[in-house]
């Protein structure tokens, strides 16, 4: 709790975020390249999908890590709403744009890899359908920022917009088991264990250990920027006030 209350001081969290930007992207580099490895020259072909599967390495990751970041947006959102933590909203308001951005890398690479299995490009199967609601709640989260001056009054609505969307989370995970889907059931988080072989396993969670480093790396800078940005307003806002309280003495 200390650890959380200490945040809210952005020099304290700078201070944090100076120790953590480095370890996270020198994890991201090194489980990136021995993901990319693995993935490309240890790995089997599937017996069905054949050299496609190699797609999976790239397209699951960011499936995750489009819901990861939208529950970290919408956790955010709830601890900024309810309790006010002053750094709340700027982790949901930097997390948006890569979480936008794991959700298209998502559905690019879900496409790629539907046409050869499925077909089609695009079929508005269940998983996909809502997949792409949250690109939309992506979207309309930060145009919300945008589209109000008043960032205080932005922040609440934006927050109100994560945490009603969050119910679209739950939607995607279980979607492939409440209707009919192209896509197949869990196969490794499951209570009986993975259903994957273990030579794509290994890729696989390299490059998921990737894609999360990688997001804390891109999201620490992120946030410090946006820091400093309220801060040089913050003094801006005082300096004009100062100017127009001189003028009208």
């Amino acid at each position: 709790m200390n650890f959380f209350n200490d945040l809210a001081n952005p020099v304290r969290f700078e201070r944090y975020a100076r120790i953590a930007f480095p370890a996270a992207l020198g994890v991201a580099l090194v489980t990136g390249a021995a993901g990319l490895y693995f993935a490309l020259f240890n790995s089997p072909a599937d017996y069905q999908q054949g050299e496609a599967v190699r797609i999976m390495y790239v397209h699951v990751p960011a499936a995750w890590m489009s819901m990861f970041c939208y529950s970290v947006m919408a956790g955010a959102s709830a601890v900024g709403f309810i309790w006010k933590h002053p750094l709340a909203d700027v982790v949901a308001k930097q997390t948006a744009p890569l979480g936008a951005g794991f959700t298209i890398l998502a559905l690019f690479t879900g496409s790629l890899w539907g046409k050869p299995m499925w077909g089609a490009w695009w079929v508005w199967d269940a998983r996909l359908t809502s997949v792409l609601v949250m690109l939309f709640l992506y979207l309309g989260y930060m145009a919300l920022w945008r589209a109000i001056p008043d960032k205080a009054r932005a922040a609440r609505l934006a927050a109100i917009l994560a945490i009603v969307g969050f119910v679209n989370v739950p939607v995607i995970k279980f979607s492939v088991e409440w209707w009919n889907s192209l896509h197949q059931p869990a196969s490794i988080l499951r209570a009986d264990g993975p259903k994957i072989d273990g030579a794509l396993l290994t890729p696989l969670f390299l490059m998921i250990a990737a894609y999360m480093s990688g997001y804390v790396a891109m999201l620490l800078p992120s946030i410090r920027n946006e820091l400093t940005a309220r801060r040089l307003a913050r003094l801006q806002f005082v300096g004009e006030t100062r100017a127009a309280e001189l003028v009208e003495q």
